[in-house]
């Protein structure tokens, strides 16, 4: 039901972007280039209305083959690129967008998961900015009325409420990060990098060659890479789907350039080495964080493997990932102990 809410958002975003739909304004790349860091939202004319998130011309809507959790937060993404720009494809890592370039990105939550029609609350939008000194990261909060979203750069916590897929009442207090907790998990080499559009998660086996039509994209080779649906059972085995996940929601991380490189764990989705994915390998440093485990990931054993106890914490001083959920995954956290209990050496 999620997923087909999701996936019914991102529909609409790609049906309005495709649309001749007469715009109010074109979108102000002169805000996305310029050092400047606008108030509001409307300012960029990203959309042509409120909180409705109809796009303007050249913002088109995208959804990932694996996103990133977001204490079930509905997402609404889309990309710009300014006229006779395109996106350079890379077979590894993210896109490379050019400058004047902008990802944006909503957040919110319907009444009622279980209802399709059922209202969305959108609470923040946040845009990435492409500069020639990099990229800007800025996070937008809604007013009541949804008519616009004010720049909030001390980030900020509001109550947020929902019905979910089973018929529960969810309440949360949602935070909107701050500027440099963007930072945290968009640091590659210490400068703010992309995490989602990389070729292999956008890769639906449509989207690349559409995006090459659109003069989004430079090239889309036939072979292009490609992660599964992280919770479609038929969409790739058990460990691929397994390590797409984990890709997706730890490796922005737990990388050899980023911010927990120390840690030795790296979690993307090519990574060959069992150790180095943390199968067998020792914790750099003991504490409360390995739970009094021995290893990440010790192979048939979830239950004493670290990993999977840091994502099943709430304590803020465990919990991984460290930002982005108050709630526990609890499909993700399913998905990860399956992996490891069928787990071999080598992964």
């Amino acid at each position: 039901m999620i997923r087909a809410l999701l996936a019914f958002l991102g529909w609409l975003a790609f049906v309005s972007a495709s649309a001749s739909t007469p715009f109010s304004a074109p979108v102000a790349t002169d805000l996305i280039t310029g050092d400047t860091l606008p108030r509001s939202l409307s300012e960029f004319h990203f959309f042509t209305d409120g909180i409705g998130q109809t796009p303007n011309d050249r913002v088109i809507g995208y959804n990932l083959n694996t996103p990133l959790f977001t204490d079930y937060a509905a997402k609404n993404r889309f990309v710009y690129l300014p006229e006779g720009q395109t996106a350079r494809y890379t077979e590894s890592g993210v896109l490379e967008f050019p400058v004047g370039s902008a990802l944006i990105k909503s957040f919110g939550y319907p009444a009622d998961f279980r209802d399709p029609d059922s209202p969305v609350r959108w609470i923040e939008t946040r845009v990435l900015l492409r500069r020639e000194s990099g990229w800007v990261a800025l996070p937008y909060i809604w007013n009541e009325d949804g008519t616009d979203a004010v720049l909030a750069r001390a980030g900020r916590r509001l109550p947020a409420s929902w019905i979910n897929a089973e018929g529960e009442t969810q309440e949360i207090s949602y935070r909107v990060p701050n500027q440099n907790q963007c930072k945290t998990c968009h640091a590659r080499d210490g400068e703010i990098a992309l995490i989602g559009p990389s070729a292999r998660n956008l890769n639906d086996g449509q989207r690349l060659a559409q995006w090459v039509d659109w003069s989004i994209l430079d090239r889309a080779p036939d072979d292009a890479p490609r992660v599964p649906r992280w919770d479609v059972e038929s969409d790739g085995t058990l460990g691929e789907r397994a390590r797409a996940y984990l890709d997706v929601n730890c490796a922005h991380c737990h990388n050899a350039s980023g911010s927990a490189s120390n840690s030795g764990l790296f979690l993307t989705y090519e990574e060959s080495n069992p150790v180095t994915r943390g199968i067998l390998k020792r914790p750099v440093a003991a504490g409360r964080g390995s739970g009094g485990f021995d290893f990440d990931i010790e192979p048939g054993h979830p239950e004493r493997s670290i990993l999977l106890f840091r994502m099943q914490a709430s304590d803020p001083g465990i919990a991984m990932p460290e930002l982005g959920r108050e709630l526990l995954h609890e499909e993700g956290i399913a998905l990860i102990r399956r992996y490891i209990a069928t787990m071999d050496n080598q992964g």
